[in-house]
């Protein structure tokens, strides 16, 4: 989807519209394939407003049939609530939190039924995609508390990447927060993510999960969000997310 509110890369428009992939569209740039306005284009962060610019490459005008203005939300999903637009048990969504009129939106990745916080949901089916593909390891980071106490040991093991039954798992990052009683607070950083994955590691080491809150996923933080809650993301998030998922 291509957004109209806004100059756009012209080698991320290319890849939106299926004419080249970045890489391709870069390539086609430097060979001076690429016409804007009547003006080789010469470098690829070069940008354009689908619809008022006129663009070509190699001889072919590119027409930009869908101008739909790609919105990213970020919603403070509650807690007993699930991550799917639709559920045949009648339990609540997370659609129940944006109104009919918002269109279709697609959850950026999922939060168990009884995690908490942030989650991002998009217009944007191709953007939602490349968050969650493993390739690009987007940094997803969570408040955690634990049964127990875990060791500086065990914090270490999980930083070299945890094995969940017998599978090694990518590199993360952990670091205590504070400790009540025998329970314990941490501040976990994925990029992987697999299924409860936090769940299932700290129960390996012997340290039963009690809550999960996630308040980043790259650069767009929580805030002030409270359940039930969502905010549009704005121009500078949005494009931060683009860098994250580019290549």
């Amino acid at each position: 989807m291509i957004q109209e509110t806004q100059k756009i890369r012209i080698n991320k428009l290319l890849s939106q519209a299926g004419v080249a992939s970045r890489r391709e569209a870069e390539k086609l740039i430097h060979a001076g394939s690429v016409i804007l306005n009547g003006k080789t284009v010469t470098e690829p962060g070069q940008t354009m407003l689908p619809g008022t610019d006129h663009l070509t490459v190699e001889g072919r005008k590119i027409h930009f049939k869908h101008t739909v203005k790609t919105k990213v939300y970020a919603l403070h999903k509650p807690r007993n609530c699930i991550t799917t637009l639709n559920d045949p048990e009648g339990r609540k969504t997370v659609k129940d939190f944006f109104p009919r009129d918002s269109g279709r939106l697609f959850p950026v990745g999922r939060l168990d039924y009884d995690a908490e916080g942030l989650l991002l949901l998009t217009n944007d089916g191709m953007l939602a995609h490349r968050l969650m593909h493993p390739r690009h390891k987007v940094w997803k980071s969570y408040f955690v508390k634990v049964k127990g106490l875990v060791t500086e040991e065990i914090m270490r093991t999980l930083r070299k990447g945890p094995k969940i039954g017998g599978r090694k798992h990518q590199p993360l990052r952990v670091k205590p927060i504070h400790k009540i009683n025998d329970k314990m607070w941490l501040e976990v950083s994925l990029r992987e993510g697999t299924n409860q994955q936090i769940k299932k590691m700290f129960l390996e080491s012997g340290h039963r999960v009690l809550k999960i809150k996630r308040f980043k996923i790259g650069r767009v933080e929580l805030g002030e969000l409270t359940p039930g809650a969502s905010r549009i993301l704005t121009s500078e998030e949005l494009e931060e997310l683009y860098k994250d998922t580019d290549g």
